[in-house]
């Protein structure tokens, strides 16, 4: 089957069951697993991202949506010519990806109609359940099934290990640094499933702009930076840009060694089966033991103390 995927979380499932040979086209985020990069691009993005800090990659979104304008534009041309059987799409963020109505549009003129799986999912269960609907739209449904089982087992495991704590840390979670932006859709459950309690956003709701009086008034115990779509590296580095100008983020000294900085692009911003290994990196983060050892490039404590070493 020849199938076309337009978003970072569908491409990794199909690379999961095995099926990475009958890709044709990816979008300009599909980044994961590497031997699916060489493959033809099919989405561009209106907005030069690389290099932009959050408030500059913020003021063109708005400017771009305020004028009418795509915030992506789909490759037709070349889309028809890849000749897709299956395209995997979302409807979950139109600042995210191309919006059905453009794949519609593109797809209209094509002789051999593809068939579309739009993916909406708002949980961790969404998700698991989402890649046994791509499994079966792909012809691997019993793959699809075995997946989920396996990722529902790595549930089950982080559940038991977590029977016995005491004390579930009060997290906020920062998806956007400037506006600040908390997460929403599956991170709150994934804090819950990770032994935390959200203080600022409940499981399902979509991310929501704050302000720092909130934050300080909620009192978290732990704050989590994971802005979307970004490593830990570049998340670090505008961090300590922000963290000159106190009027922009009010990190205390006391606040910022319970700050964490999460590779959001890998384990969290993308409703794909690594989603399960964040869930377990903040487990570690909010339950650490001696056995907890996470590599800097996936989550780093913006204090000097390493992840594992208790506060």
């Amino acid at each position: 089957m020849r199938i076309c995927s337009l978003l970072p979380s569908a491409t990794e499932v199909i690379a999961s069951l095995g099926l990475g040979d009958e890709l044709v086209g990816i979008s300009h985020e599909c980044d994961y697993p590497p031997s699916i990069r060489h493959l033809p691009i099919m989405v561009e993005p209106m907005i030069p991202s690389h290099g932009l800090a959050s408030a500059a990659i913020d003021t063109h979104v708005r400017q771009l949506v305020a004028s009418g304008q795509r915030l992506y534009r789909l490759k037709d041309q070349l889309l028809r010519q890849a000749q897709p059987e299956l395209i995997l799409s979302q409807d979950l963020c139109h600042v995210c990806a191309i919006t059905p109505d453009q794949l519609q549009d593109a797809v209209g003129s094509m002789p051999q109609q593809p068939t579309i799986l739009t993916l909406n999912p708002s949980s961790v269960l969404d998700v698991i359940n989402d890649v046994v609907r791509i499994g079966d739209a792909a012809g691997r449904s019993a793959e699809g099934h075995r997946l989920a089982a396996h990722l529902h087992d790595r549930l089950d495991a982080v559940h038991r290990r977590l029977q016995t704590i005491s004390h579930r840390p009060r997290v906020i979670c920062i998806e956007w640094l400037s506006p600040l932006y908390v997460a929403g859709h599956w991170i709150p459950e994934m804090v819950q499933r990770a032994g935390g309690l959200d203080v600022l956003a409940q499981p399902g709701n979509p991310s929501r702009v704050v302000t720092w009086d909130e934050i300080l008034a909620a009192d978290p115990d732990i704050l989590l930076v994971m802005p979307c779509g970004f490593s830990v590296e570049k998340t670090h580095t505008e961090l300590l840009q922000l963290m000159q100008h106190p009027d922009q983020w009010q990190l205390s000294p006391a606040l910022a060694e319970h700050t964490y900085l999460v590779d959001a692009s890998s384990y969290f911003s993308r409703p794909g089966p690594r989603l399960i290994d964040g869930i377990e990196i903040l487990a570690a983060i909010l339950h650490p033991s001696d056995h907890d050892h996470i590599h800097e490039s996936i989550a780093r404590r913006l204090g000097p103390r390493p992840i594992h070493q208790r506060p």
